[in-house]
């Protein structure tokens, strides 16, 4: 796969911190992941689509290997049509929305949260737009 966005970010995720990914994919393809990765080159939070079983996927790989992977049926993503998936953060989750669709939360299990440093988007899909902000503390809430 190839690396389609990294962002680095010095005083690492918080509360509030949201990256909208919009693109088009390609028939028969699972290739596209988003990694949130901390300072010591763990993954914080791994979230991939798989298309071939209409999965939404979520793990995280710390010291070293793989922990217990969270498997969500909620896909509203189509191979060949346009896409939008959005990653959010608050205190105690990331949470994973695509066509407007909630697909998973996922419980953080790197602490801190600040020392998730840095986000990537891997695909070879067409990305059409990646945005990493930051919304409103409260924006996360939303009774999850």
């Amino acid at each position: 796969m190839a690396l389609q966005f990294e962002a680095f970010c010095a005083e690492g995720l918080a509360p509030g911190w949201s990256l909208l990914v919009q693109g088009h994919t390609d028939a028969g393809e699972d290739k596209f992941e988003i990694n949130f990765l901390s300072e010591a080159g763990d993954i914080a939070f791994h979230v991939k689509p798989r298309f071939s079983s209409a999965t939404m996927v979520g793990n995280a790989f710390q010291a070293g290997r793989w922990g217990q992977e969270e498997v969500s049926s909620v896909f509203p993503l189509t191979l060949g049509e346009p896409f939008e998936m959005e990653v959010s953060s608050d205190s105690q989750h990331f949470h994973v929305h695509a066509q407007e669709h909630k697909v998973m939360q996922f419980a953080h299990r790197h602490r801190p949260l600040a020392a998730v440093t840095r986000v990537q988007v891997l695909s070879d899909h067409r990305l059409a737009q990646v945005e990493l902000a930051r919304r409103g503390l409260s924006w996360g809430d939303r009774g999850y």
